[in-house]
């Protein structure tokens, strides 16, 4: 953080409650936040990084390394490549409090937007060759991976995707352009999603393949910025771009199943982020109004102010209780689409609401570039259209809840 975010923020539960995860997992999140506070801490200082200034390449490989080394960064990975063995609970309880710790390096501690995540659900479907060239490298920490669906056209709709790679000889050739690709600025790997179906055909056959960013043909453009401020989104432009066919993922037209297939979890797994962050926002808000002095008190012994803490309170006590709820529906092996969707709904919703009242608390400093608020603000109004927008998440309960009806 920079010299405008003097507000400290607490680590431990907004109030008195127990831990609902494993003691394996409350020992790792104590590690964690050592980790974070000390080493990654330095880091930030030292090379001036904060949420306006984006690490580079080179420091991102050492954040990643630094977190394989302390055996965090692929405790996501199945336990047969070294990983922790958590449970769904376990594991949006992990993530929450990592976000919590307001650390600009809060999405590369797991390697979220280019690391194990991105490739722990492919290990049933790899060939060994695609594990010794493609996966155990970001295993290591040694590369970096990201997952390539969208399109300019095809968002909502992944279906309708408009890359294709043709089959050519032992190889396929890939032409086409993916658009807000996290993670891709600074990736040497794509799992990318392309159609795989005959020119003019009217079936969708949608196959995934591991390419190698480097490659002829293959380029990353970065020159956007999200709205929060991050280069950490990209487009990946194909043209002409040649992947042995050992580099397809399963079989042809499996691409779209396996994009699929962990949605729900997937899903779940963006709430504890989005908490985390607003929980920074709300310890902020509260500090700020402590230390606020207006007409000879501070701000936080007005009813409007403690009204609007109290209300961001509960508001985040009750979208993680769903949150939590849902991972333990998931564990119990309960199908949970309706569930994932709803906690996606109402976290980034709520995260969103408890923004915009801390940078109302704080008032004139609230909208400053440079407060963390504000920034928080910014975050966190993306959640609202990151990884299905909250019209898209009320379909699909309202989806369920009717196919249940009917059934």
């Amino acid at each position: 953080m920079n010299a405008h975010n003097t507000a400290s923020c607490i680590h431990e539960p907004l109030l008195e409650m127990p831990f609902e995860g494993s003691v394996h997992a409350a020992g790792l999140i104590s590690a964690l936040r050592d980790f974070i506070h000390g080493d990654l801490a330095g880091l930030a200082r030292e090379h001036g990084v904060d949420h306006e200034n984006s690490p580079s390449r080179q420091l991102l490989q050492q954040v990643w390394k630094l977190s394989h080394a302390r055996g965090f960064y692929g405790m996501t990975l199945p336990t047969a490549m070294g990983g922790a063995g958590l449970s769904v609970l376990d594991q949006v309880l992990v993530k929450q409090a990592i976000y919590a710790t307001g650390s600009p390096f809060a999405p590369h501690v797991l390697g979220e937007l280019s690391g194990p995540p991105r490739i722990g659900a492919l290990v049933r479907k790899a060939t060994p060759l695609q594990m010794e060239q493609f996966i155990d490298p970001v295993a290591r920490a040694e590369k970096a991976i990201c997952f390539a669906l969208t399109e300019a056209s095809a968002g909502s709709d992944a279906a309708a995707l408009e890359t294709r790679a043709t089959p050519e000889g032992d190889s396929y050739v890939l032409h086409g352009r993916k658009r807000f690709i996290s993670g891709s600025p600074f990736a040497d790997f794509a799992v990318l999603l392309a159609s795989t179906a005959p020119q003019g055909s009217p079936q969708r056959e949608i196959s995934a393949f591991f390419v190698d960013l480097k490659a002829p043909g293959a380029q990353v453009i970065s020159g956007y910025k999200t709205m929060a401020g991050q280069s950490s989104t990209g487009d990946i432009v194909l043209d002409g771009c040649r992947v042995h066919a050992t580099q397809l993922i399963g079989e042809p037209g499996q691409g779209l199943s396996l994009a699929l297939g962990r949605i729900t979890v997937n899903r779940l797994l963006h709430c504890p982020a989005m908490l985390g962050l607003a929980h920074v926002a709300l310890c902020d808000a509260r500090d700020y109004a402590l230390g606020r002095q207006q007409f000879g008190r501070s701000i936080a012994q007005f009813q409007a102010i403690q009204h609007m803490l109290a209300d961001m309170a509960t508001e985040w006590m009750a979208a993680r209780a769903l949150m939590i709820q849902t991972a333990r529906t998931i564990d119990a092996g309960i199908d949970a689409r309706a569930q994932a969707s709803m906690s996606k709904l109402f976290c980034s919703e709520t995260a969103f609401r408890i923004a915009d009242r801390a940078v109302q608390i704080h008032g004139g400093e609230g909208i400053v570039q440079g407060r963390r608020v504000e920034f928080l603000f910014r975050m966190l109004r993306m959640y609202r259209v990151l990884t299905g927008t909250s019209e898209i998440q009320r379909n699909t309960i309202a989806r369920q809840l009717l196919e249940t009806a009917n059934a």
